[in-house]
């Protein structure tokens, strides 16, 4: 079960977990949930968290993990990642549970491995990414900059990540690699 902030995340986090839980090879995948869409705003309130956690736990039952996903958003995910999985993890001792904090925000992701989705989604065909995705503030803009059409999350968001590298998004973006390890440390 995945705790998310955006509505673009509600579709596409699914996809992206699938993906990744068939590159780790589990001998039985589990089943992927939809996600719990929070905004992050009324998240890191004390309570918030709390309670949409114990929701998560209720949906998944007695084996089942949790994900809380966020954009950092200006914060420090280093800091802000563990206080809010510490939070988590006192409010429902009884369940595995990771927070991942994309830095800057989830499009980064997209933009460590662009030329793997060039082409797409009316994204040009000779984008190049940044030299430090993660760093880009408006990340969402800098991907509706190179498109033809407005970037749309809740449209744009699932059918790249159908398509992108999670091997270069990996080397190029040390959030998604932590995203990478966070699921994998949910399926042990």
């Amino acid at each position: 079960m995945t705790v998310v902030e955006g509505n673009g995340e509600v579709q596409a986090v699914p996809v992206l977990l699938r993906r990744i839980v068939q590159e780790l090879g589990p001998v039985t995948p589990p089943a992927v949930l939809k996600p719990i869409r929070v905004p992050r705003s009324r998240l890191v309130k004390d309570g918030v968290l709390e309670e949409y956690v114990g929701l998560a736990a209720q949906r998944v039952g007695a084996g089942g993990g949790i994900l809380i996903l966020l954009d950092a958003n200006g914060a420090c995910p280093a800091r802000l990642g563990p206080a809010l999985l510490a939070r988590a993890r006192r409010a429902r001792p009884d369940r595995r549970i990771e927070a991942v904090l994309a830095k800057c925000e989830y499009e980064a992701w997209f933009l460590a491995s662009v030329e793997s989705i060039a082409g797409s989604r009316t994204l040009a065909c000779d984008v190049v990414a940044p030299s430090d995705p993660e760093s880009i503030r408006g990340a969402k803009e800098w991907l509706g900059r190179h498109m033809q059409t407005a970037y749309r999350p809740t449209a744009d968001q699932a059918a790249f990540i159908a398509r992108f590298d999670i091997a270069l998004a990996r080397q190029r973006s040390a959030s998604f690699d932590k995203l990478w390890r966070a699921v994998s440390a949910l399926l042990q």
